[in-house]
Formats: structure tokens, sequence, C-alpha cells
């Protein structure tokens, strides 16, 4: 088991580089670059911005006054290149490139940031003054907090009551539960999310829970976990904070894995072992709980790495917004939308990573549930 998880480690090195190429290399393409950022920010506040790149002062390398008339050809193509340049100094366009690494060929930008990456360097932001991993890091919490709370109750609740689905097949409780759940899964989780903001949060009727952030700004000055979880009345105001997002977040996150467990007993149960343990003389409790559970379990964690990823950061997005939640997939987002390619590049890499290190667990795991498999042999 130990060289197959070695393998494993030595693979996420490839597997991360082909990520971080493939989407290098579709950024290439993306109009509207950080350069271009600048320009359009100049060109609709003049030259009030300015002295965020330039250095202070607010005035551009030589002034917007020369016109690409009066350039060299050099000079005229430059700005060219990018839009709304004309009438900018071409000086002022160099500097930006440089302060960006946009003077350096593309080939040499991804070489520098693998390097970079291979050290956990992240970079720094190119508009706001502070280091990616410090960005990462501040967010954090509140992805961890929408992502562990949803996917723990999910999980909680939808294998009991698929186990319980699989006992009563056909029954009346198999067929109203399964209507709830698929009810549930067809409700959108941002549009279930502004109908709680509506109802609780201030909208048309009750003022019962907060809008932001995901605790209050008493403790927002108590920067170290350890601290505030000695506090009780911290944790209550945590959860306060927590309570719609992650009800808006859990509410179609039950049909899929219920389903799939009620499925996976139904089939485990009508094996021949499960006839033999019966004939035996063992109880219903001990057949179910005691032999078909560890297989039956095999694909509901087969499927756990996804479903994390894609509760941890694809379905915070919405909800982040929503609720006024800064976190990781707002994060992401929001770097797109500004072309800020150190934090765009380096959400990817932990996004990226997480999920490998996670799919190495579900593995690990799976031996723990059934000690019968080995992955170190597979492929032998």
């Amino acid at each position: 088991m130990g060289a197959y998880i070695l393998r494993r480690l030595l693979l996420m090195i490839p597997t991360l580089f082909g990520i971080l190429a493939i989407n290098f290399a579709v950024i290439q393409f993306a109009p509207g670059g950080p350069v271009e950022q600048v320009i359009a920010e100049l060109s609709g506040q003049g030259q009030s911005s300015t002295s965020r790149f330039t250095g202070g002062g607010g005035d551009m390398a030589g002034g917007p006054a020369a016109m690409p008339g009066a350039m060299g050809g050099a000079e005229a193509a430059l700005t060219s290149k990018y839009r709304g340049a004309q009438g900018l100094d071409p000086e002022f366009i160099k500097d930006l490139e440089r302060q960006f690494g946009f003077d350096k060929p593309a080939l040499e930008r991804f070489w520098l940031m693998i390097k970079n990456y291979m050290t956990f360097n992240l970079g720094e932001s190119y508009f706001r003054s502070i280091s990616v991993t410090e960005l990462v890091l501040e967010k954090m919490p509140v992805s961890i907090s929408l992502g562990l709370w949803t996917t723990l109750i999910v999980y909680l609740v939808s294998i009991p009551l698929g186990v319980r689905k699989a006992v009563k097949a056909g029954g009346r409780f198999d067929v109203w539960t399964s209507g709830v759940i698929i009810a549930a899964y067809a409700i959108p989780s941002f549009l279930f999310a502004v109908l709680l903001r509506v109802l609780f949060a201030g909208g048309s009727y009750w003022n019962v829970f907060p809008l932001r952030g995901i605790e209050s700004e008493q403790y927002a000055n108590q920067p170290f976990f350890w601290e505030k979880a000695l506090d009780l009345a911290w944790w209550g105001d945590y959860f306060w904070h927590l309570t719609l997002p992650v009800t808006a977040m859990v509410i179609g996150g039950f049909a899929t894995l219920t389903l799939l467990t009620k499925n996976s007993f139904l089939e485990e149960i009508s094996r021949q072992y499960v006839l033999t343990a019966r004939a035996k003389g063992l109880s219903e409790r001990k057949v179910l709980y005691g032999h078909v559970f560890r297989n039956a379990m095999l694909i509901v964690v087969a499927g756990f790495p996804a479903a994390f990823v894609g509760i941890f950061f694809t379905g915070s997005l919405l909800i982040e917004t929503i609720f006024s939640l800064d976190g990781l997939g707002y994060l992401g987002y929001d770097a797109a939308i500004k072309r800020d390619y150190p934090v765009l590049f380096g959400t990817l890499f932990v996004f990226s990573l997480i999920g490998l290190v996670i799919g190495l667990l579900s593995d690990l795991v799976y031996t723990w549930i059934d000690p019968r498999i080995d992955f170190s042999k597979r492929g032998g």
C-alpha cells in the first residue's frame, strides 16, 4: 500500500501540470487580459487610477498626448494590439507589460509559474497587492464551512435513508420519500436561497438570520480559530450565520446519494451470501450492517470525491453571492472576470490539488471498508 500511495502522489505531478498547461493555453486566446483591464479603467476614469500602476503621482510616463500618428512602427504596433490603447504613451504600455510579466514570452511565463508552484509560491494578485496564498487562506474558512457541513448533513441523512428505503422497497415509505427528495432535487439551490432570504433574512417577512459573513463582527477581531472554538457563544453565532446558506445547498443534495445507497443495498441484498446469513439465523440488523453495509458502501465511497469537490467549490458560488459570503468560489469567479491571472491559476492549483488528494483518500477508505481490496496489486 505504501508503494501505491507513493505512485499516486507522484502521478499528481503530471496531472497538475496537464491541468495548468491546458488552462494556461486557453487563457492565451481569451480577450481582455490585465493590461486591457487597466486601459479600460483609464478610458473610463482618466488618470485618477494610474498611480497604482506607475508608482504614484497619477501621471503616465510621457502623458497620454503622444498620439499614434507620431509613433514609430514598433510603437504603433504595441498600442494597436491592445484595444483602447490609442493615445496612450507606448512607454506606459511597456511598463504595464513589465509589471504584469507580459514582457516575457508565454512559454517562459508558464515555466516560471510552474517553478513557483513547486515551492507552493502562488504569486501575488495583480490588483490587490496581496499574495495569492494569503487570499486563499483568508477565503478558505467560508468555503470549508459550506462544503464541510453540507457534505456532512447530506451523508448523515442520505445513507440511513437509502438503507431504510432499500428495506422498505416498494412500500409507502419508499414511495413518498422518493417523491420528496426528487421534488427537492428539482429545486435550484439559488432559487431556494433567494426564497430563504426573502422569508427569513430581512426580506418581506421575518428578519431572523444574518446576511453577511460566517460570524458577527465581535468575533472578527479574533484571528485564531482555537481561541474562538473554546467559546460556546461563538459556535452558536457561527451556526446561526450558516443556517440559511447550508440549508440552500443541501436541499437538492439528498436525491442522488439516497437513491445510490438504496440501489446498492438492493443489489447486495439479493446475493447468495445474504440468504446464507439469514438462513443461519442472524438478525436482520446484523445482516444489513454486518455483511451488506461494507459491500454496498463501496460505490457510495467511490462517488465521494466528486460530490465533495462539487459541493466545496462549484456549488457555492451563487450561494456565496446571494448571502454575501466571501469564499473561494467568489474569489475564483472575480479573478476570472478581472483577469487576475495569479489568483485564477492559484485557486485552480489549490482546487485541483485538493481534488486529487481526496481521490487518494477515497481509495484508502475503500481498503478500510473492505480489506479484501488491495490497490497495491492492481495491474500486477
